[in-house]
């Protein structure tokens, strides 16, 4: 359930709420809710239902991105979605620091040693977006007022919309290799730790700068570089660019047991990996129409969370425990998984590729 949490919110509200402003405010609604939740329990129960309650209305980065297609005009919108991304990875660097600080802060409070610290604090956050998405946040769907809403259907899994999407011109081409690339991610990201501390012989500090660096990198990539390949190169170029470096970097990473090495390979991995996720969303947005833009992205949102399912379970297969060299297994079989998806890319570039107007 939660794994489809966007395509199952947002295929059950679109039809009730045509808008996407009233999504992300019942979006980030919830986020406010289920974080207070989480942060004030005391049973396991409660914890679990406020996940849930998180992730079932967890479709507000999707929503975000159909306003983000709505605001941009399509030769802008893969430097629109890059910025998106580098945004995200702002989070994503900030969020640990914040929550450590959180932490610290409650040791002389009534939470103490609890992580509930954390779960408020990313409440009081959601909650001023919430304030930000009411006040500051035009409406950017036109649609008509005539169109009468179809009647919501709680029983609907979302499952429809994600054979749909599959099966769409143009879409599903592109929301398949979204789902290989999120499965060959995951691969490498549950290997990643362990060769790095185990077989590189680093600690747990090293790996936490190793993770600023992508971070960082990433940010400076989505927002600086995308703009300046955009000017060059076309969209689908773009792509295979970062799945070509992506599927060499992943097999280079393992080869030699050098940390300079290693250090070298990740940041050529970081600076063009970042580009993947943003130039398929920015496909997906310019082959879909302007109503359908939240549904689709929250439908490829869905598919790259079910991804992330099945690349743990094929690395744990190929990786022995007593034989840490053996964490390089699945960088290899990323790797190999990436350049044929790569493959598969290039051949039907033909049914999703887009001419901006700098292109054409």
């Amino acid at each position: 359930m939660i794994l489809t949490s966007s395509a199952v919110f947002l295929s059950l509200l679109s039809p009730i709420y045509p808008h996407e402003r009233p999504l992300l405010i019942l979006s980030l609604a919830g986020t406010v809710i289920a974080n207070l939740m989480a942060g004030t329990a005391t049973t396991a129960a409660v914890l679990f239902f406020a996940r849930f309650l998180d992730g079932i209305t967890g479709g507000n980065a999707s929503v975000a991105q159909a306003v983000i297609s709505d605001v941009t005009p399509p030769e802008q919108r893969a430097r629109a979605f890059g910025i998106n991304g580098a945004a995200f990875g702002m989070g994503f660097i900030m969020g640990p620091a914040i929550s450590l600080l959180a932490q610290k802060a409650a040791l002389n409070t009534p939470l103490g040693k609890s992580f509930g610290a954390s779960f408020l604090v990313s409440a009081v956050i959601a909650a001023i977006a919430l304030i930000l998405t009411i006040f500051g946040l035009p409406e950017t769907l036109k649609t008509n007022p005539s169109q009468s809403p179809k009647k919501i259907n709680f029983f609907d899994l979302g499952l429809e919309s994600l054979l749909k999407g599959l099966f769409m011109p143009k879409i599903g081409i592109l929301l398949m290799i979204n789902f290989l690339t999120g499965l060959t991610f995951t691969l490498f990201t549950f290997a990643f730790q362990p060769y790095f501390i185990n077989v590189i012989k680093q600690n747990s500090d090293a790996l936490t700068l190793m993770f600023l660096l992508f971070g960082v990198l990433g940010v400076i990539m989505q927002t600086l570089g995308i703009a300046q390949m955009t000017k060059r190169l076309q969209l689908v170029q773009i792509l295979f660019l970062g799945l070509f470096i992506r599927s060499l970097s992943f097999v280079l990473m393992p080869i030699w047991v050098n940390l300079y090495y290693f250090v070298a390979v990740c940041i050529l991995f970081s600076l063009l990996n970042s580009v993947v996720q943003p130039m398929i969303s920015a496909l997906i947005s310019l082959n879909t129409s302007p109503a359908e833009q939240g549904t689709m992205l929250g439908i490829n949102s869905s598919y790259l969370s079910i991804s992330n399912a099945f690349g743990p379970v094929i690395a744990g297969l190929v990786v022995n425990q007593n034989n840490p060299s053996s964490y390089g297994y699945p960088l290899y079989i990323a790797g190999i998984c990436t350049f044929l998806v790569l493959m598969l890319a290039i051949a039907k570039q033909k049914d999703y590729a887009i001419a901006t107007n700098r292109e054409r």
